[in-house]
């Protein structure tokens, strides 16, 4: 576990000081602050970047940054997290600095977690960077990975969050087929979701609650290419479509002014179908990559 981000440019140094600026003052019970992933590893992606085919990437790094607390709820702690990176964004403007992804867990589950191998606790410790402390808990010291128990429980995620996705499918093209285009909506939200989590919990086997799926869509970028053909975002119309199915969790059930026509479902339940193939393939090749580390 490093402590110093002094081998980081002084502009993503500042951006991470001033995050942990906002948390401690935003977040009161705040016990530790980690970066990790790509910034913790120096492999960072930035839209700078040209690959060896002269090819910008789809997608430039986040700051990945684990907050560990003690006395609080995950729903207010993910709430009071939610809020500072909207902070974030309105200060740092997107297209000259990276976003923030947040996790939140509390220190004596993470530590629970060391002490049993934990994949995503084990890997914190062993690549992550220390950014803040309190100094008030000791980490448990990190066991050896158990690949074919992770193998089994990214087998258990992917299962389970597929399987929901499927099932909402069913319910979005029920409900299209009674003419219910706002109801579907709702459903094809239901079933990005779950596909995003699939991923997720397959690559980390560790998710926090989230339904904004601007910020689901960004935390997965990173493991394929291929999500800009399901979301491409080039266009009005792309944009405005990936705007409805994202507001479709509140306003698909509660808002009677939405409005969600054919020609929408139409386009949409395609999307998700093709994000859906997309989420297998790349979770059974993580699978297959534990299989082999066993």
């Amino acid at each position: 576990m490093k402590k110093s981000i002094s081998y980081l440019p002084s502009t993503n140094q500042n951006d991470l000081n001033f995050i942990v600026e906002i948390i401690l003052k935003r977040l009161k019970n705040t016990e530790m602050i980690f970066l990790y992933g790509s910034y913790a590893r120096n492999d960072y992606v930035t839209y700078d970047y040209i690959n060896k085919l002269g090819e910008r990437p789809f997608y430039k790094s986040d700051y990945d940054v684990l907050v560990l607390t003690s006395g609080i709820s995950e729903g207010i702690a993910g709430k009071a997290l939610d809020n500072i990176e909207d902070h974030y964004k309105r200060i740092k403007i997107p297209e000259r600095h990276p976003l923030v992804q947040f996790i939140n867990d509390d220190i004596k589950k993470f530590n629970k977690d060391l002490k049993e191998g934990k994949y995503f606790a084990t890997h914190i410790k062993q690549e992550g960077v220390l950014l803040y402390n309190t100094g008030k808990h000791k980490l448990a010291r990190r066991r050896k990975l158990n690949f074919e128990k992770i193998k089994q429980q990214a087998e258990e995620y992917y299962k389970e969050k597929s399987l929901r996705a499927y099932s909402f499918l069913c319910d979005a093209q029920g409900a299209y087929n009674r003419k219910d285009y706002k109801q579907a909506s709702f459903h094809l939200h239901q079933a990005t979701e779950n596909l995003f989590y699939a991923i997720r919990l397959v690559y980390t086997l560790k998710s926090s609650k989230q339904h904004n799926l601007s910020k689901l869509l960004n935390s997965v970028k990173k493991y394929s290419n291929d999500f800009i053909k399901v979301f491409p975002l080039n266009t009005t119309d792309e944009k405005r479509l990936f705007n409805l199915i994202k507001s479709a969790y509140v306003d698909g059930r509660y808002n009677p002014d939405f409005l969600v026509t054919r020609e929408d479902i139409d386009a949409l339940i395609p999307k998700v179908e093709l994000l859906r193939d997309i989420t297998q393939h790349i979770c059974e090749k993580r699978i297959k990559e534990y299989e082999e580390l066993k």
